[in-house]
């Protein structure tokens, strides 16, 4: 019987070699050009590095970080850590080490028989070379439990992964006892957590939160319009994605009054030149009063609302990682003209952007996410698409990072009530790490600077990285 790391290692050397076959030299060094021959006892130090630890807004200059068996078991300054022989080092100087990122509003095919390995394996590729570790599926299907699983006994090269269950909205959750019953299936089924849909009428939604505490399921995605964002927070939703809601939240209580008093709904238009910020801080203060995570897919929310050129999103480098039939889907998806144009797109970006500010200001966590693969975000790469908008909203580099490395670990660990321990650089955190050629907090672009990811104390070097993706553009384009 092979020791449990000699098989994790062959089996992560064999996927490899299969994804970079046109490139066979490349299979005979897995390990990056600075360091030494990989080693079978799953034993690595990263040496000289600059540490970017995520437990508070600093760097630990010139240290070493050992991992053994997929776990960090020793962070300290270089020459004061011994470590042990046998292993693999890996050449830190003049590099940063971070925590592996999240990209925690992902779609995993949802279909109900699975996926081919081959596809799966690609889309878990394209998450890796990205440096994300840890993603987590909003709209599931019944063999993502066993995959999560799987991955979570390294059967597979993947991030850690989560999974929502099918959607509660308008057609599956339309009375209190469909609600009750999707929960309890949902929970006996074993997934991690329930999605929410547009849709769910209000007492639909208090049944299914009174059985959600019952049978203890969280539960978070889109805010229903009858339930309405103070009601969401106030019921224990856990995550609000999209930033749904808050800006209807937000409407000028006058001009609630006068729609209500006419009888008609608020347009879109009405609402963004009426948004009342002292509404939006006292949004801001119930969602950090509840515990609430933000997922805000900025980018995503402007590729759908806004006037977009389809053929600049198609001609990203990144679409060389898709198939033509989804460059195709998308492009007739953007083909129906923006639903915002003008002075109204301005005031819509304008808008959720200062609602971000204002829940970054008053102290409510964020959780990076995209939404993909929705219109024109490509797995993995999409999230640095997102990470940029982030920036441009005004949010620091720091609160960026921190929304996928040390939220996400408080997440699974706090909400999902999972195994939180990973998002930050220590002893006893998961080895899901990303090896930097600069420094992410001058500017998040430089996570796209990467020299090698480890997930779950398996490396896959920047060589690595760039073979696998070259075949998969390969693929594709054939």
């Amino acid at each position: 019987m092979l020791d449990r790391n000699v098989r994790r290692l062959l089996a992560r050397t064999f996927l490899v070699c299969l994804l970079i076959a046109p490139a066979a030299a490349a299979c005979a060094d897995t390990a990056p050009n600075d360091a030494a021959p990989a080693t079978v006892d799953g034993t690595w130090a990263f040496t000289d590095v600059t540490v970017i630890p995520m437990d508070g807004e600093r760097m630990l200059a010139n240290h070493t970080v050992v991992v053994v068996d997929g776990m960090i078991t020793a962070v300290g300054p270089a020459g004061s850590i011994d470590v042990p022989a046998g292993a693999t080092l890996i050449d830190g100087s003049g590099r940063y080490l971070m925590p592996g990122l999240a990209e925690m509003h992902a779609h995993v095919p949802p279909q109900a028989q699975r996926p081919s390995q081959q596809a799966m394996d690609e889309l878990m590729f394209l998450y890796v070379a990205n440096g994300i570790t840890t993603i987590r599926g909003m709209l599931g299907s019944p063999y993502q439990i066993d995959l999560a699983e799987e991955i979570r006994n390294d059967e597979h090269l993947a991030p850690m992964f989560y999974a929502a269950a099918p959607s509660l909205n308008g057609g599956t959750a339309s009375t209190p006892g469909d609600a009750e019953a999707g929960i309890r299936s949902a929970a006996a089924a074993g997934y991690h957590l329930m999605k929410i849909h547009p849709g769910i009428p209000l007492d639909a939604w208090d049944r299914m939160v009174a059985t959600a505490d019952e049978v203890g399921l969280t539960f978070g995605g889109h805010v229903p319009a009858d339930v309405g964002i103070r009601h969401a927070l106030e019921t224990g939703i856990s995550t609000v994605d999209h930033v749904d809601g808050y800006l209807e939240g937000a409407i000028a209580d006058d001009v609630l009054a006068d729609a209500e008093a006419e009888g008609r709904q608020v347009g879109v238009g009405e609402m963004l030149r009426n948004i009342d910020e002292g509404k939006m801080r006292e949004l801001a203060q119930l969602s950090l009063e509840t515990g609430v995570y933000v997922v805000p897919t900025q980018y995503l929310w402007e590729n759908l609302y806004l006037d977009r050129n389809a053929d600049d999103y198609l001609s990203q480098p990144e679409m060389a990682y898709v198939s033509p039939q989804q460059r195709t889907a998308w492009g007739n998806q953007s083909a129906g003209g923006a639903n915002l144009t003008g002075e109204d797109a301005e005031l819509f970006v304008a808008a959720r952007d200062r609602m971000l500010e204002i829940l970054v200001e008053t102290g409510v966590p964020l959780l990076m996410g995209t939404d993909s693969p929705q219109l024109f975000n490509v797995p993995g790469f999409a999230l640095h698409r997102e990470l940029e908008k982030i920036a441009e909203a005004g949010i620091d580099e720091y609160t960026i990072l921190e929304s996928g490395t040390r939220n996400v670990g408080r997440y699974v660990g706090e909400v999902l009530g999972l195994d939180g321990d990973f998002g930050t650089v220590a002893p006893g955190q998961r080895a899901d790490l990303v090896l930097l050629e600069a420094n992410p907090l001058d500017d998040v672009a430089n996570l796209t600077a990467r020299a090698g990811v480890m997930v779950r104390g398996t490396w896959v070097s920047a060589a690595e990285i760039a073979a696998g993706l070259a075949e998969i553009a390969a693929r594709h384009a054939n």
